[in-house]
């Protein structure tokens, strides 16, 4: 089954209409840079990847859909990027002193991956692990979160995606140990046309393309009229509810 990721205008729109958050929930995580090599687990178009370049020399982003890949040189470009999946990682034992996955072990088989990542993560190395949900509330009432409801509704979201409750995984049966685990609210202010580009990057805009049940334009028609009456300022400020993780090799140094 193809995925909704196998898209070019989803690849640019991810590259170039979202929010660049994926800075503040690595630092929050508090850790200092290290010396080798980081890893960085279904990067998508490299937003993620770019936020691990102050914590590495060279940092690898590992995406398994090609096309995601597209604007990889203008998103981050000191990084190298490969084609793969998480549940078999094309790297050598002990490879990395950072492992990364924002968001992308929702689609990945859990256990091969997490034994993965034991894998490739060095002794004393740090795997984080963290994820956000779209800014579906502003700081300054319902309307937005009102908003979110109904778009939600009008264009449902794709299959695929599997909730993570990282203090739930069956860590210490594949080689893993939870260090910290937190959750953390991004918040951001954004014009309108800043939050309509990032809602028409959302996969269940992309969806509602692919399987025919709108055009682009329709999509972006009724997002723009709809949400106008939310937006009566020149600006929102709007919350991004997430949480941060770090975990290590069992039996590894803190």
């Amino acid at each position: 089954m193809a995925s909704v990721y196998d898209s070019e205008r989803l690849a640019a729109a991810y590259a170039f209409d979202r929010p660049s958050v994926h800075g503040q929930f690595v630092r929050s995580a508090g850790l200092s840079p290290i010396a080798g090599r980081a890893l960085d687990i279904g990067c998508g178009a490299g937003l993620s990847t770019a936020a691990l370049a102050p914590l590495a020399r060279l940092v690898v982003g590992l995406e398994p859909v090609p096309a995601m890949l597209a604007h990889r040189r203008t998103v981050a470009p000191r990084a190298r990027f490969v084609i793969a999946g998480a549940e078999r990682l094309p790297f050598g034992d002990a490879s990395f002193g950072l492992v990364a996955a924002a968001g992308s072990l929702n689609y990945a088989g859990i256990p091969a991956a997490l034994s993965e990542v034991a894998r490739v993560l060095t002794q004393d190395g740090t795997f984080l692990l963290y994820d956000f949900s779209p800014p579906r509330r502003s700081a300054s009432g319902g309307d937005l979160e009102r908003w979110f409801t109904s778009f939600e509704q009008r264009f449902p979201w794709p299959p695929g995606w599997e909730p993570l409750e990282v203090r739930e995984l069956p860590l210490t049966g594949h080689g893993l140990r939870l260090h910290t685990y937190a959750e953390v609210e991004a918040r951001l202010t954004m014009t309108f046309d800043a939050y309509l580009r990032y809602m028409l990057s959302e996969t269940n805009a992309e969806h509602a393309i692919a399987s025919g049940a709108a055009t682009a334009g329709q999509v972006r028609d009724w997002c723009e009229q709809t949400l106008r009456a939310v937006f009566t300022r020149d600006e929102v400020t709007v919350l991004i509810p997430g949480y941060v993780a770090t975990l290590g090799r069992a039996g590894g140094q803190r």
